[in-house]
């Protein structure tokens, strides 16, 4: 038993040590490695991909469509910010707002696909098919502001199409 006792106050020792000297031992410990672990997964990964509320991944989509062909025009501005306000019944502000998220969310041009058809998949599930429609329908007339759309924007469309043309209906208003 001395013996047990003499090695655990060794260790215990050493522990200190290695501490006071400035060397950290925490990735020994498997809950704090894990809580780490979490938190690095939740709050270092794309914050797009954290959003659930069925209004802001409209907006993400209906901006989205817009900016594959490129930056954003003030006509399309326009017409978006027309859409969530008639679409979405918000005042001019809260659609200003709305569409200034989206577009800040979506400020990579290289990822935007990739993203776009991430979102898509992974979110298909939260619309009713009202909704879905809706929404497509908003990122066609965002589309068409700036003439016919592009083969970019005619597939993410046509994408968006399929994918939630699949889905089972579920209840739901925008409201």
């Amino acid at each position: 038993m001395h013996i047990a006792l003499g090695v655990l106050t060794s260790i215990i020792t050493v522990l200190y040590l290695l501490d006071r000297l400035g060397i950290d031992i925490g990735w020994w410990n498997p809950f704090y490695w894990r809580r780490r672990r979490a938190f690095a997964k939740r709050f270092g990964a794309d914050p797009i991909y954290s959003i659930e509320d069925p209004l802001h991944l409209a907006s993400l989509f209906v901006i989205g469509t817009a900016k594959l062909d490129g930056e954003l025009t003030a006509e399309s501005k326009r017409a978006a910010q027309e859409q969530f306000e008639t679409s979405f019944s918000m005042s001019s502000k809260e659609a200003s707002e709305l569409f200034g998220s989206a577009a800040h969310l979506l400020a990579g041009p290289q990822l935007l696909d990739n993203q776009l058809n991430n979102l898509v998949e992974k979110n298909h599930n939260s619309f009713s098919p009202e909704q879905a429609e809706s929404m497509i329908d908003m990122a066609v007339a965002v589309a068409r502001v700036d003439g016919d759309p592009s083969a970019a924007q005619c597939a993410f469309i046509d994408k968006m199409r399929s994918t939630f043309a699949a889905q089972r209906p579920q209840e739901g208003t925008w409201q």
